[in-house]
């Protein structure tokens, strides 16, 4: 009896099987094809750049070719440059991208870091660029996003930031017969590349920063720009914040599986840049944070010297006024007040007492 009072409960709300395949429906619907945001796509076959009515038919393009021919390493590449949700959800759908790397790819603002997800890996780097101060704010450094799905075909790249354009990783490339022979891996090692030596060059401009820097701090005449060494230090920081935290998984990329054998050593090669680059930023680091001390250090050693000064005439003037204060109070008995000789008396000792505060003050260094 409890149970068919049970069955009759539950018949009484029926389930609607239906919802799912709308809400299906729906979310198809709002994916919709790249244009805006698409920067350049080709198919990339025997060496050769092949340019197909739209990305879904470059993708069968390659995928054909790669059936047909063994051991053939044909792939497509997608550049995207700060595109929207439904863009890279559509992308998502062509080339089955995992959820959580499609929602890391759109939010942007992402640590630098490499995941595998099934046959794919997802990469994101972190991209710098030197402004030297060219900006309104006064920005030193600029920094952006490149997001790379690598997979045994494809390649998407998905930039945020208008700096590092991969325009000239793509033209390098399509030069190289041999460099479009290594497949996605070969683009992925080039990108990389690409990146750490912008980091090289921006991390070698910032040393030349922060010498110039350090020799105004130290000059005769310092400028006592505090403010600029500040804004030296907080770049220093987003540098190395960009660049450190790749150290450790580009070390561990060439022992993934989704790298050729005959790609890691090119990889390792790269880590080995990246190793300098770390090193570099963090002895700038501490150069900046020694620079920044010692300018503090140098503009209380020079308020202290303007103070010494300053104290130095005060004691010396305070003798004439003192002596004038005390002949002004206009007593009737006053010594020397009805004397010839009492006026240039009065006077040579003010001069007399003076000359004689100023040599002592300049003996110790005060003046």
């Amino acid at each position: 009896m409890r149970s068919s009072t049970l069955f009759r409960r539950i018949n009484r709300h029926p389930v609607q099987r239906h919802q799912p395949r709308q809400r299906l429906q729906t979310v198809t619907e709002a994916c919709v094809p790249p244009v805006d945001s698409i920067v350049e796509y080709a198919a990339y076959i025997e060496g050769e750049k092949t340019r197909a009515a739209g990305i879904v038919e470059s993708l069968e393009l390659v995928r054909r070719h790669n059936r047909i021919t063994e051991g053939a390493k044909a792939f497509v590449w997608v550049g995207l440059h700060e595109p929207a949700a439904p863009e890279v959800e559509w992308l998502a759908e062509v080339f089955g991208l995992h959820p959580l790397a499609v929602e890391d790819a759109v939010k942007a603002h992402q640590r630098p870091k490499v995941e595998r997800y099934g046959d794919s890996m997802f990469m994101v780097l972190k991209t710098i660029a030197y402004l030297d101060g060219a900006e309104p704010a006064g920005e030193i450094i600029a920094t952006g996003e490149i997001m790379i799905f690598l997979g045994p075909d494809f390649v998407v790249t998905v930039r945020h930031g208008e700096h590092c354009p991969l325009t000239e990783v793509r033209e390098r490339i399509e030069d190289g017969p041999d460099l479009l022979a290594r497949g996605p891996a070969g683009v992925l090692h080039a990108i990389a590349d690409h990146v750490v030596d912008r980091y090289l060059q921006v991390a070698d401009l910032m040393q030349l920063e922060l010498e110039d820097v350090e020799a105004t701090v130290f000059a005769d005449v310092s400028s006592r720009d505090i403010n600029r060494i500040y804004q030296l230090k907080r770049e220093m920081l987003d540098l190395k914040r960009a660049v450190t935290p790749l150290q450790a998984p580009l070390a561990a990329l060439p022992q993934r599986r989704v790298i050729p054998s005959d790609m890691r050593e090119y990889f390792r090669d790269v880590g080995d840049h990246l190793a300098r680059v770390c090193e570099q930023v963090e002895s700038s680091n501490e150069l900046c944070s020694s620079i920044l001390q010692a300018a503090l250090a140098r503009s209380n050693a020079l308020a202290n010297e303007d103070m010494r000064k300053i104290s130095s005439w005060v004691a010396i003037l305070a003798v004439p006024t003192m002596i004038a204060g005390i002949y002004g109070m206009n007593f009737d008995f006053m010594p020397e007040t009805r004397q010839v000789w009492g006026y240039p008396a009065v006077l040579a000792v003010m001069v007399t007492v003076c000359v004689l505060l100023h040599r002592g003050f300049r003996r110790n260094g005060w003046l």
